[in-house]
């Protein structure tokens, strides 16, 4: 069982054989970038399955996270968590925003609307809330708090790959909302990210940006970026769009068995029961307590003696770093709850390939503790 090393996350691979047209195709036409067949299917693919209306594809979650900011023309300062990856308060940083931290709902580990109005300031120009481990935000409460100050809101959805709630896909709340297609994720492209537009004159502005801005062979409107993703990875999302109701199928079995097993360790806590029913299972995170026999670090180093290879996903917290420790609003004193998870929280091994014997096997170390 520990021969082979077992980490949080692993890409599904579709089978090589069915990729090899997709490259023939593509040689073929020596159509590699810009907008090429794949991409566009792709688009119109995504949109169909995630049910939305427009959907622009980029090279990476970062910079399209980046584009969302300059596309609504976002300044000043914008209110976040701290508790995601660096890569959300960066986009800020990379457009000359100052991130305003606010703390987080200790159950769901996303931002605490009730946190949100005290951090408004006349230079607060937007929300960017993170739907933490694909768990929706309360997108109604922020919603509020934004038409009440006429703030924008863009969503950090890089976890949320067809997470619904009752009325349907949960990126259709804010003025925009950001996937990630990186390898680790539940749809992946390898690399890339995308962008949903509310409309089609956003998507064709964000279309300008992500190409340095050219609106033409000779006329550039604004200091856009190279955000285009490649028919490379085009066609190979194309190919996992396939098999990924089966991937969230599989991931779903996990996280249930993962529940069933972890109930009644002391000192383990997961989600709360209903955070699942929402979501894609893109991670399992347990929150490990003084009950338990190990602290959260000497667990991770157990597991790790074991060939086990959880993820301390999100510790430090970004305000942590070097770049945002200075912010008032970064102050420890401010972010009990995000500390609190920073310091608790591991995330377990879940991914389509994941033999649900080896996640008996590793709760079984767990309570050999």
């Amino acid at each position: 069982m520990t021969a082979k090393d077992i980490y949080v996350t692993q890409p599904c691979l579709p089978p090589l054989e069915e990729f090899i047209p997709y490259l023939e195709k593509i040689w073929a036409s020596k159509n590699l970038t810009n907008g090429g067949p794949f991409h566009q299917a792709l688009e119109d693919a995504l949109c169909s399955y995630l049910g939305v209306e427009h959907i622009a594809l980029f090279t990476n979650a970062t910079i399209a996270l980046i584009t969302a900011l300059q596309a609504l023309r976002i300044n000043g300062e914008v209110i976040t968590s701290p508790y995601s990856f660096v890569a959300t308060s960066h986009s800020l940083l990379w457009n000359g925003i100052q991130p305003v931290f606010v703390d987080i709902n200790p159950q769901t580990l996303n931002v605490d609307p009730n946190k949100i109005e005290a951090a408004i300031t006349p230079r607060t120009t937007a929300i960017m809330p993170v739907h933490c481990y694909g768990h929706p935000c309360d997108v109604e409460a922020i919603q509020t708090i934004a038409d009440n100050y006429n703030l924008r809101v863009i969503y950090d959805a890089a976890h949320a790959f067809g997470v619904n709630d009752e009325n349907g896909s949960i990126l259709r709340h804010g003025d925009l909302s950001v996937l990630s297609f990186h390898a680790t994720k539940v749809f992946n492209t390898f690399e890339g990210g995308a962008i949903i537009c509310p409309d089609a004159k956003t998507k064709v502005r964000i279309d300008q940006l992500k190409n340095f801005g050219f609106v033409g062979e000779t006329t550039v409107v604004a200091a856009g970026i190279n955000g285009k993703m490649s028919e490379f990875n085009s066609a190979l999302g194309l190919l996992q769009l396939k098999y990924i109701d089966q991937a969230i199928t599989a991931r779903q079995n996990i996280d249930a068995l993962y529940r069933k097993l972890l109930d009644g360790i002391q000192g383990i806590s997961c989600l709360p029961p209903g955070c699942e029913k929402r979501s894609n299972y893109a991670y399992y995170p347990i929150l490990v307590s003084e009950n338990y026999p190990l602290t959260r670090d000497e667990l991770y180093k157990k597991l790790k003696t074991k060939k086990i290879h959880p993820r301390r996903y999100f510790y430090p917290l970004i305000s942590d770093f070097s770049m945002y420790r200075g912010l008032h609003s970064a102050h420890p004193n401010n972010l009990p709850n995000a500390r609190s998870a920073a310091q608790r929280v591991l995330c377990l091994p879940i991914y389509p390939d994941l033999d649900l014997t080896t996640v008996e096997y590793i709760v079984r170390v767990m309570e050999d503790a």
